[in-house]
């Protein structure tokens, strides 16, 4: 350590009388220094105020700021130096050094920089604020094949683009061709995760997300998955996972994902295939989600289907039945619901037998799979009546729905259950359906659903439970009469919460009910007939002429309602 003593006196009291290589050499003294005793050399550095003798070697003659620089990067390493640092002033110092055209000093002023900077979030948002994106974007654009250069720039990125503003400052910039260009440039594993790291956090800016797109992002990171998607290493399934997330991202804005979806012809598109058979599960779940966010539009959701894509994540469902992966199952039916909006997609691939293929998942037990699951058949059975019909009369089906309408953990899927109950009704008007409904004991659940907090579920069970009644009130009016089916319509007309659609589909059912002697009877016994005259006044006017009717027919009046 008394060498070092020795170049810190130097340094410190030499002033501006030593010269060049007495500096340099004394420079270099430190960073020996610092390679044999970093603890120590540290608290010496401190002691003596080296610091401000370097922030001014970083203004002075060019080959002594340049090796202050490195000796700067050094110290800056150790965590205990970052405060001096920041302390002596020279991060305002350092700033302007990255306007050089000397690729070293750019290296290490760009070292030390990103080493007192990093984790201190007041730090970087004033390096945003001094224009330090610009010089980042900058260098990489002039000196893309200095590799040890492109890499500080790349961590400094990763240290900044969270901030809000530098998200904006790099949206102003050709940063997003330049990033394209290194990903395709390399096959060096750590370099990919950095980028990959930067391009993720700038995808969160739509802004970004789209000047990625246009800058070609997705023809690299697809070749970045064809190469590794042979490999099994823990590094490159990293890079795998990281590209894969980045697609994902990239997906999420709607017009980053139509010029992605390219009408089935883009490079997102064309390898979906691939990876929905690939051996990798991260492929798969994300050839699935990359369907999924395409079907957000109708168009997209026609084309796909039109070039086979609902077999591919039929077998893909079919490959994850047994202990299969939840998460993979979950985003193929989500995809599958989303190609089913369409009405001409719903023909067609019930046609090819896509409701009959998924119900291999009935058999699962877990929940996300199953409200998924029942998701996309009710969204299939929206307006199809055959389809309805038949899937309606399907007891494994209506066995396992009972089953989850008891279910008490998974809200969810209870809720999803009733739902298709109700549509099945709804959609089929069915005689047929609803007595198999009725013997498989469903129709109490429906009941139950008419009284649920949710009112688009109050109405979608009120509707089916009024279908029922006209088809075929003879067979499950016991049910109704177990469940209290009127004292519940009762509860809701007389509730001031109730909503104006939720009594109107109420009044409806119960003008329904009214055909059954003992149900009119239970009607009565109620004292009903108050509140519908309460509610002939209603400040709704359809719901004043519905309660109107229901006292008609209540008051055996049903021919002048009939006129």
């Amino acid at each position: 350590m008394e060498s070092l003593n020795l170049h810190l006196e130097h340094l410190k009291f030499g002033g501006g009388d030593a010269k060049e290589d007495q500096i340099i050499e004394s420079l270099s003294g430190i960073l020996q220094a610092l390679t044999e005793n970093k603890h120590t050399t540290c608290s010496l550095l401190i002691e003596s105020d080296v610091l401000r003798t370097l922030a001014r070697l970083l203004q002075s003659d060019p080959l002594c700021a340049v090796k202050a620089a490195q000796v700067l990067a050094e110290i800056a390493k150790n965590e205990e130096m970052k405060i001096p640092c920041i302390d002596a002033g020279l991060v305002p110092i350092l700033i302007p050094l990255l306007d050089s055209r000397d690729q070293e000093m750019l290296l290490h002023v760009g070292r030390a920089i990103g080493r007192i900077c990093y984790d201190n979030n007041d730090l970087q948002e004033q390096l945003v604020r001094e224009e330090v994106i610009s010089f980042l974007v900058r260098i990489m654009s002039d000196y893309p094949d200095n590799e040890p250069l492109v890499r500080v720039n790349l961590l400094a990125l990763s240290n900044l683009a969270d901030l809000d503003a530098a998200k904006e400052a790099l949206s102003k910039t050709r940063i997003a061709e330049h990033l394209v260009h290194q990903l395709h440039r390399t096959n060096y594993h750590e370099k990919v995760e950095i980028i990959l790291e930067v391009l993720q956090t700038l995808a969160e800016n739509d802004t970004l997300k789209l000047q990625l797109v246009e800058a070609g992002i997705q023809e690299a990171v697809a070749e970045i998955l064809k190469r590794l998607q042979e490999s099994s290493k823990p590094e490159d399934m990293c890079s795998l996972k990281a590209a894969s997330d980045l697609i994902v991202s990239l997906l999420l804005g709607d017009e980053s994902m139509q010029q992605l979806f390219a009408e089935g012809k883009g490079a997102i598109y064309q390898n979906i295939g691939i990876w929905l058979t690939s051996k990798h599960t991260q492929l798969q779940l994300t050839g699935a989600l990359a369907i999924a966010n395409f079907a957000r539009n109708d168009s997209n959701c026609v084309r796909m289907v039109q070039l086979g894509v609902v077999h591919q994540l039929l077998d893909l469902l079919e490959h994850h039945v047994e202990n299969g992966d939840v998460s993979v199952q979950h985003a193929a039916l989500s995809a599958l619901r989303n190609l089913a909006i369409p009405v001409a997609n719903k023909v067609q691939m019930l046609d090819e037998g896509v409701a009959k293929r998924i119900q291999m998942l009935l058999r699962s037990d877990m929940p996300p799979v199953q409200f998924k699951l029942l998701g996309t058949l009710r969204m299939l059975m929206d307006g199809q009546a055959d389809a309805a019909e038949e899937l309606g009369q399907d007891l494994m089906l209506l066995h396992r729905l009972v089953q989850w309408c008891d279910s008490k953990d998974h809200a969810g899927v209870c809720g999803e259950a009733n739902r298709l109950l109700a549509s099945l009704i709804r959609h089929s008007r069915s005689q047929e359906v609803v007595k198999a409904i009725q013997e498989a004991g469903a129709m109490k659940h429906l009941v139950c659903m008419a009284t649920s907090e949710h009112a688009i579920m109050q109405n979608e069970a009120l509707i089916a439970l009024a279908i029922a009644s006209a088809i075929n009130l003879e067979i499950i009016k016991e049910e109704f009469k177990e469940a209290s089916l009127v004292q519940n319509i009762h509860k809701l007309l007389q509730d001031e919460s109730t909503g104006p659609e939720v009594k109107y589909n109420s009044i409806g059912l119960l003008c329904s009910l009214l055909n059954s002697g003992d149900l009119r009877q239970e009607a009565e016994g109620d004292e009903i007939k108050e509140t519908l005259e309460k509610l002939c006044g209603h400040i709704n006017e359809n719901v004043a002429k519905q309660a109107l009717m229901a006292l008609h027919i209540l008051n055996g009046e049903q021919s002048l309602f009939e006129q």
